[in-house]
């Protein structure tokens, strides 16, 4: 049975990340706010969206959030006054435009090219030449040589 709560308790764990003082009285308000903040980074975090981290940072940004929401603001513009203050970094998948183009097709690129160089690299190994045998004078210099 402990075990069993145990586990329950973990998972229910990023749903505590939200503090009851932030949760809005409309529920419509309240699943905006929630869908907005799944998509948005902690700046402190790696990786992990605003609506399931602990960090201060990210209570202030659920705060933010739902104070523009709760102002008029549509979804896109409360994202956008948030991507205005922290830069598009806030994003959890940043639009694949401008220079972030780069850095989206910068993987594919890179994986071509290295596959490009192990390809010809195999094939010229397969077609270098066996080394030939030694010539007789090349054979007595060597036992000469080795002699010494």
């Amino acid at each position: 049975m402990k075990r069993l709560i145990l586990v329950l308790a973990l998972l229910a764990a990023p749903a505590w990340a939200v503090q009851p003082d932030e949760v809005l009285d409309d529920p419509a308000l309240e699943d905006r706010a929630r869908d907005l903040s799944a998509g948005l980074r902690c700046p402190v975090c790696q990786n992990e969206s605003i609506d399931e981290s602990n960090a201060g940072i990210s209570r202030d940004l659920r705060i933010l959030l739902r104070e523009r929401l709760v102002a008029g603001d549509s979804d896109e513009e409360a994202v956008q006054f948030l991507v205005d203050r922290y830069g598009e970094y806030i994003l959890l998948s940043p639009p694949k435009s401008g220079a972030n183009l780069v850095l989206w097709l910068a993987a594919p690129v890179l994986l071509l090219i290295a596959a490009g160089v192990g390809y010809d690299s195999i094939r010229s190994r397969s077609r270098a030449k066996a080394p030939e045998d030694l010539s007789e004078e090349e054979k007595a210099r060597l036992d000469e040589i080795m002699r010494s």
